[in-house]
C-alpha cells in the first residue's frame, strides 16, 4: 500500500476544497450578513492542513491499483466531510455542536439532505449558500472532478473512477481517456444546473434562491433555504420545474452524454433501465393521486395530483424536497414512498438508494428463478434489453442487495438500541443510507432531536449509501489489508 502516495493525493484535495470556502466568504461581503470570518477560518486552516500534508511527499509517483483508489475514495469523503464542517463549528450563532456540525457537512456533501437546522431562512447567506454548494459539490462526487485534475498531477485516475461512480457497471466509459470523462460529466452538469437556476428564477424566485435550490435539485441533494422547503413558494409552476429537473438528474448520465455527443435523442427510449424508471415513477404519482382524492385529504383534484406528482418523485428520486408534510398524509403513502426510496434514481445518476437497475435485474432474476422451477432443465439468460448479461453480474448485485440490508439492519438496530422507537429507526436508517433526507416520526421534520449517538451512526449510513455499500466494506476484510 503506498501510503505516502495516498497521503500526498489527499493533501492536494484537502488543499483543492479549501477553495470552495471563497464563494460562501464572498456571499457574506455582498449580502453584509457577518457570516464570513467562520469560512475564512476554515480556509486558512483546510489550506495549511492540505499543504502540510502535501509538501513533505510530493516527490511520491506510482500507479495506483484498484485497493488504494478504494482505500483515497474512502478516505477522501471521510476527511472532506470532516473538513466541510469546519465552518459549521467555527460559527457562533447558531452554536452547533461537533455531532451537529458533522451531520450536516455529511450530509450535504452525500446529498442526503438530511438536517439538524431550524429556522433556516434566519441564517446568514453565507451559511445557506454554502449548504447548497456542498449538495452541489458531493453531487456528482467531488472525485469525478479530481479525477480529471489528477491524471495532470501525475496520477492514474481509473480506479478512483472505478470505485466513485454509482451503478453496477463500472468499466463503461464515454470516452477513451478518464479524464475526458470526468469533464464531459461536468460540463452536463454544470449547462444542467445553468438551466434549472434560469428555469427557477424565469419562475418567480430571486436569484439567490435560484441558485441554490438548482444547486440541490440537480445534486439530487433536498436542501432548501427555507425550512417550508419548495413548499415556502406555493407555485405549481415551480413544484413542476423541481420535477422536471430532478427526473432529469435522477436518469444515468452517460446516456445525456450519449445524446449530446451524437445528437440522437433515442437513446433515452433505447435504455432499458429508463423505461423502468419511468414506469415506475408513473405508478407512485398515480397511487399517491388516487389515495389523496379518495381520503379527501385535498380541496382540489388539482391540488391532490400537484402534491402527489411532486412528494411522489421528490421521495422516490431521494431527493427529499417536500411542499407539505407527507408523514401527515394516511401511512400508507409514507411508508410507500420511504420503500420506494430503496430504488432511488437510475446507475450513474446523482440519485441514490440501490439503484433503478439492480432493482430490475433482481426481478428478473426473480422470474427466471420461477421459470426454472416449471422446467428444470431448461437455460434461461437475463437480458438488459437485447443484451445477455453474464451470470457474475447478477451475482454482484444479488451481493450488494444481501449487503445492504445487512448493513440496513445493523444501523436501525443501533438506533434502537439509543433508544429511538421504530418508525423513526426505521425511516432514519432508509433516509440516510438511501441518501433521502427527510424522515418519519421524531426526524419528520429534522434531526435535531435525537441523540448525538444516533447522529454518527446516521453520518456513517451516510458515508454507505454514497458509496453503495461495497466501497466502504471491501475496508473492512482481512483479503484486502493482506493482498
Amino acid at each position: 500500500m503506498q501510503y505516502r502516495t495516498i497521503i500526498k493525493i489527499l493533501g492536494q484535495l484537502v488543499a483543492l476544497f479549501s477553495i470552495t470556502m471563497i464563494p460562501p466568504a464572498l456571499v457574506s461581503l455582498i449580502y453584509k450578513d457577518g457570516g464570513g470570518v467562520p469560512f475564512v477560518l476554515a480556509f486558512v486552516f483546510s489550506i495549511i492542513i492540505g499543504l502540510i500534508a502535501y509538501y513533505p511527499n510530493r516527490k511520491q509517483r506510482g500507479d495506483l491499483k484498484a485497493r488504494e483508489g478504494f482505500l483515497i475514495v474512502v478516505l477522501f469523503w471521510l476527511v472532506l466531510g470532516s473538513f466541510g464542517s469546519l465552518p459549521l463549528i467555527f460559527l457562533e450563532e447558531p452554536n452547533l455542536s461537533i455531532a451537529d456540525s458533522v451531520f450536516e457537512s455529511f450530509s450535504g456533501l452525500t446529498t442526503t439532505g438530511a438536517t439538524v437546522l431550524t429556522g433556516i431562512e434566519y441564517l446568514p447567506k453565507a451559511i445557506l449558500f454554502y449548504r447548497q454548494q456542498l449538495q452541489w459539490l458531493g453531487g456528482m462526487g467531488i472525485i469525478v472532478l479530481a479525477v480529471a485534475v489528477l491524471p495532470m498531477l501525475g496520477v492514474g485516475g481509473m480506479q478512483l473512477y472505478r470505485a466513485e461512480t454509482p451503478g453496477p457497471v463500472k468499466d463503461s466509459k464515454m470516452t477513451p481517456r478518464i479524464a475526458d470523462t470526468a469533464k464531459h460529466l461536468w460540463y452536463i452538469y454544470v449547462s444542467l444546473t445553468a438551466a434549472c437556476t434560469l428555469a427557477y428564477w424565469a419562475a418567480g424566485m430571486n436569484w439567490f434562491d435560484a441558485i441554490c435550490h438548482a444547486f440541490s435539485t440537480i445534486a439530487i441533494g433536498g436542501f432548501s433555504t427555507y425550512d417550508a422547503s419548495i413548499g415556502h413558494f406555493n407555485s405549481p409552476l415551480i413544484n413542476i420545474i423541481c420535477v422536471a429537473f430532478l427526473l432529469i438528474a435522477a436518469v444515468n448520465f452517460s446516456l445525456h452524454y450519449a445524446a449530446v455527443a451524437n445528437k440522437n435523442f433515442r437513446v433515452y427510449w433505447r435504455d432499458p433501465e429508463l423505461k423502468v424508471f419511468l414506469f415506475i415513477q408513473t405508478c407512485l404519482v398515480l397511487l399517491c393521486f388516487f389515495v389523496l382524492t379518495s381520503a379527501g385529504i385535498y380541496t382540489s383534484t388539482d391540488q391532490a395530483f400537484d402534491q402527489a406528482l411532486f412528494q411522489a418523485v421528490s421521495i422516490s428520486t431521494t431527493a427529499g424536497f417536500a411542499t407539505d408534510s407527507f408523514s401527515q398524509w394516511p401511512l400508507f403513502l409514507p411508508i410507500l414512498l420511504i420503500f420506494s426510496s430503496f430504488i432511488g434514481g437510475c446507475a450513474g445518476s446523482t440519485g441514490g438508494g440501490m439503484k433503478v437497475v439492480r432493482v430490475f435485474l433482481l426481478y428478473l432474476q426473480g422470474i427466471r428463478e420461477l421459470n426454472r422451477l416449471v422446467h428444470p432443465r431448461a437455460i434461461y439468460s437475463i437480458k438488459l434489453g437485447r443484451k445477455a448479461l453474464p451470470d457474475k453480474v447478477v451475482e454482484a448485485v444479488w451481493g450488494f442487495f444481501s449487503a445492504y440490508a445487512l448493513v440496513f439492519v445493523i444501523i436501525m438496530l443501533c438506533l434502537l438500541a439509543t433508544g429511538m422507537d421504530n418508525i423513526t429507526a426505521f425511516s432514519a436508517t432508509a433516509a440516510c443510507l438511501n441518501n433521502l433526507g427527510p424522515g418519519l416520526g421524531d426526524v419528520a421534520a429534522h434531526f435535531g432531536d435525537i441523540t448525538d449517538t444516533a447522529k454518527w451512526i446516521l453520518t456513517l449510513a451516510m458515508v454507505f449509501g454514497r458509496l453503495e455499500i461495497f466501497t466502504l466494506l471491501v475496508l473492512f476484510t482481512p483479503t484486502f489489508w493482506r493482498g
